[in-house]
């Protein structure tokens, strides 16, 4: 496959910091008639066989890939980004990248299922001393090997799943599947608008693990989407099996209630959920308040989170203070600081003795990091809620027009419950930093574990960050180890931004399981997950605490830009060659 032509124009675009949506919404008639349509073949997509979806999947990927350059010179566009920068890069490792490995992981793991009745693991399961079954999912293959040194993720299952019967969770969906087909559904995917593989990745879950066919509603902040699906996956709509709308509120009301859709998976925001399930208004409060339901279908979702970053004291040098420092600001700042996994709330030893030393280097890396457009709707308003409460919101940058400073919040009373650090996403450039107080680092861990668990929103991700000669001590490698297990997270990341588990593919990504329609907080269900375990618990990521060359999603990589456009090249067509590109163009950096 050749590259897709990379564009070149480096005007910078118009800024604006309210994207509405450039294209026309579909009409009412014309969502009525896509989800009929949809209806009407959702059993023959249940009955295409599984050898033709793997060469279906091996169409995607060239015909995503053809798209790439399209789609990342849209989001450039509407993003105020300048053509050709480094934060160009952030579209390229967000969009193209994970969607083109998701396909190619897919791919392989149908064909395997095929052939073995499940996807192959990577190595053997094993079960944690509390009889917990572990599968190790990354490195997935002798290319992640190479790509990715030092990176491992696990997923742990729930509790009721047994090591014997590991690969019986798999696959569900094609199980016996020639015998007694089950019957077709129709899922409505509503679009999250701040990354452009959300939805497209999210359908395909739909399609290729759950097998149902997909109407997936864009959203309009970033609707070019929607034009890309259509080109990357124009063989599953013209067989009938997928369709794109557009639209807001209103699209997005109709095809909840529409009487054939059956599920409905979202990503976006707890308020959006609740709209759906209970609906709007005094009505909708009534409902969630009796725990009446308006919206009875089985609804899945991933609905963002107040990442909190878990510091564990340990010997750091100066060097070691410095590179956390930007680690953890690239958290903050991918995207301009709309994910729903950016870094939140800085979580410290009240008595480390680096404590002031990390804060510092912080704000150092912050003053260096130019600002950028606020293209996300709401934010200026969303940053003065966080500026009305905290007189010490410290701001840093020099904001072009539509630019918001980057925020930081610091030493905020961990038992301020009126703080909205804690219980409200910023969904902007600004995070926030707290100390506990505690005996000795272990004690401290536990307390953190606590904190982040009772008193911060959400449960999808949350980052340790912990130095090698601290896992080196038996006694705090035992302590980090009872704090990943008893973080009720969906995602736990050592030493780095949870967009690496958002990117691998081979980790579910959701919530941690349990949440009630009353309570949903970062939502229920998985995406992603590639090895298409049905009972998973958490994921696990674990990376170097000093990785070589630089990660390409760290601000001051000078090659963030050549390594996101190889990176998704790579996945379109993995080769010894592109390894080598990579490996000379990360050293670079």
């Amino acid at each position: 496959m050749n590259t897709p032509a990379i564009p070149t124009d480096s005007a910078a675009p118009p800024r604006s910091h309210e994207a509405t949506g450039t294209l026309p919404p579909t009409p009412a008639e014309a969502i009525d008639a896509a989800v009929r349509e949809l209806a009407e073949r959702k059993d023959a997509w249940v009955a295409v066989h599984i050898e033709d979806r793997v060469t279906l999947l091996e169409r995607l990927r060239k015909d995503a890939w053809a798209a790439s350059a399209q789609l990342v010179a849209d989001a450039v566009k509407v993003k105020g980004i300048r053509p050709g920068s480094s934060h160009e890069a952030d579209e390229w490792s967000a969009g193209p990248y994970p969607l083109l490995r998701n396909l190619r992981l897919l791919q392989r793991s149908l064909a395997e299922t095929r052939r073995y009745g499940a996807p192959r693991l990577p190595t053997r399961p094993w079960t944690r001393p509390d009889g917990q079954v572990v599968a190790r999912v990354f490195p997935t293959d002798t290319w992640d090997k190479l790509l990715l040194r030092g990176y491992s993720a696990e997923v742990w299952m729930d509790h009721d799943v047994h090591l014997d019967t590991l690969a019986d969770t798999q696959a569900i969906a094609y199980r016996d599947k020639e015998k007694r087909p089950h019957p077709g559904k129709v899922a409505l995917v509503l679009q999250a608008g701040n990354v452009s593989s959300i939805g497209p990745m999210d359908a395909l879950y739909k399609l290729f693990v759950e097998d149902q066919v997909v109407v997936l509603k864009t959203n309009p902040v970033n609707d070019y989407v929607g034009r890309f699906v259509e080109r990357a996956f124009a063989a599953l709509i013209d067989a009938g099996f997928l369709r794109v709308v557009y639209g807001g509120v209103e699209a997005g009301a109709q095809l909840s209630a529409h009487p054939l859709v059956d599920e409905i998976h979202i990503t976006g925001s707890d308020r959006t959920h609740d709209a759906i399930v209970f609906g709007t208004g005094e009505e909708g409060r009534a409902n969630k308040a009796a725990g009446v339901l308006k919206n009875t279908r089985r609804l899945t979702s991933e609905l963002g989170n107040v990442t909190p970053v878990i510091v564990v004291p340990g010997p750091w040098s100066a060097k070691d203070v410095r590179r956390q420092a930007t680690n953890i600001v690239s958290g903050l700042t991918n995207n301009a600081g709309f994910n729903c996994i950016a870094h939140r709330v800085i979580v410290q030893h009240a008595d480390w003795a680096l404590r002031q030393d990390l804060v510092d280097a912080v704000r150092a890396r912050l003053v260096a990091t130019p600002t950028r457009t606020a293209y996300y709707p709401g934010a200026a308003k969303r940053f003065a809620v966080y500026a009305d409460a905290h007189a010490q919101l410290e701001r840093y940058g020099d904001p072009a027009e539509g630019d918001l400073p980057w925020g930081l919040v610091p030493d905020v009373d961990p038992t301020d419950s009126s703080s909205p650090c804690f219980d409200t996403e910023a969904f902007c450039g600004l995070f926030a930093e707290t100390a506990l107080p505690a005996a000795d680092p272990a004690a401290y861990l536990r307390e953190a574990v606590r904190f982040v668990n009772e008193e911060v929103w959400g449960t999808l991700a949350c980052v340790l960050i912990v130095h090698p000669d601290t896992l080196a001590d038996a006694a705090m490698a035992h302590a980090v180890d009872d704090a990943i297990a008893a973080l009720r997270y969906g995602t736990v990341v050592v030493n780095h931004f949870p967009g690496i588990a958002y990117a691998l593919g081979s980790t579910p990504w959701g919530a941690a399981p349990g949440h009630t329609p009353t309570d949903i907080q970062s939502g229920r269900g998985v995406v992603h997950n590639t090895y298409l375990f049905s009972h998973p618990h958490k994921a696990v990521v674990r990376g170097p605490f000093r990785p070589l060359p630089k990660p390409p999603w760290w601000v001051g990589n000078a090659q963030a830009l050549a390594l996101g456009q190889q990176l998704a090249a790579f996945e379109a067509a993995p080769s010894f060659g592109r390894i080598a590109r990579l490996a000379w163009t990360a050293l670079k950096g």
